[in-house]
């Protein structure tokens, strides 16, 4: 669900700086040829996720949830130098197109593709991520945050997408499960006292994370 009128959105696009040309190849690929292109994070949202990652600089990123590199390629764009993304994917079917697209970007060296699950793969990762990106499996958004909580370094950055799930986390009446799940992952970082945390309404919803 988009929050904004299409003109609206339009606008807000047209006074947003380009997306390189690569990932306007990826956009078009992706809505081409893949199943959910919805999923894909898109000019205004990829801009927003590069500006923090410029913003912050960080040295390692963690991103649970590739789909097709789209938001992988954009948070590397802020990439302290010699730095590293960290991209996990439970469907490995997507992965030489994500491959060639890192490569069009010339982030081979800066993008570390891995296929598994998050739930096994987090904990054996030797990382101390200052930024991670949740956009994977919605029912284990609470599972993926206690798994990285720990190893975020002070002051690093949490993002988690879809966090208002289309407006059903307060319009369902009897929520399905993805939308009980976000329910209850709200609720935790709400109550979580060692973080700072603010709901951005861009696209379906994102939660900006600061551990203090």
């Amino acid at each position: 669900m988009d929050f904004l009128t299409p003109e609206l959105n339009d606008y807000i696009e047209a006074h947003t700086s380009d997306e390189p040309e690569v990932l306007r190849e990826l956009n078009r690929e992706t809505h081409a040829k893949v199943l959910m292109p919805r999923m894909l994070s898109g000019h205004f949202q990829g801009r927003f996720l590069s500006m923090i990652s410029k913003m912050i600089r960080p040295a390692c990123i963690l991103e649970i949830g590739t789909y097709t590199g789209y938001s992988a390629i954009c948070l590397s764009e802020g990439l302290a130098p010699n730095g590293k993304l960290y991209t996990i994917d439970i469907n490995d079917e997507l992965k030489p197109m994500v491959e060639r697209y890192v490569q069009k970007a010339n982030m081979q060296n800066s993008i570390e593709l891995i296929s598994g699950d998050a739930v096994l793969l987090i904990p054996q990762l030797n990382i101390q991520p200052d930024l991670v990106f949740i956009d994977a499996d919605k029912v284990r958004y609470s599972v993926y945050y206690d798994l990285i909580f720990d190893q975020l370094k002070p002051g690093g950055y949490i993002l988690a997408d879809n966090v208002l799930w289309s407006g059903k986390v307060v319009s369902a009446e009897k929520p399905d499960k993805d939308t009980a799940a976000l329910l209850d992952f709200n609720k935790k970082v709400l109550k979580d006292e060692r973080v700072e945390k603010i709901i951005l309404p861009i696209r379906d919803g994102l939660m900006l994370i600061r551990k203090k």
